[in-house]
């Protein structure tokens, strides 16, 4: 993950993500990485649009709490209608139980 991180990093000050660049950077934080993760990561990200692929993960997550609101704001209501029928009833069952005390 902390190479990920280097990688951002990297891509954020607008240097080239590559082995020399990458090494430096972990190497500033004081973590140890091999050559070969190090290797991995620059091959695995070679041809990769990053600001796509930031724009694409942050769209979903923030649309997230959005469908969440409105589920709890769905749920909320269906409890305000059973209470105004839950009322309803009690209602019904108290004047019925008033005409029986008054025949």
């Amino acid at each position: 993950m902390e190479l990920i991180y280097a990688a951002m990093l990297l891509h954020k000050a607008g240097k080239e993500i590559n082995e020399a660049n990458l090494k430096k950077v972990v190497e500033a934080a004081g973590i140890k990485k091999d050559a070969t993760q190090i290797k991995a990561l620059v091959s695995a990200l070679d041809g990769v649009d990053i600001e796509k692929a930031i724009k694409e993960a942050i769209v979903p997550v923030a649309a997230a709490p959005a469908a969440a609101v409105a589920g709890e704001e769905k749920k909320e209501e269906k409890k305000e209608e059973k209470s105004a029928e839950d009322k309803k009833g009690e209602e019904e069952a108290a004047t019925a139980g008033l005409g029986a005390l008054f025949g």
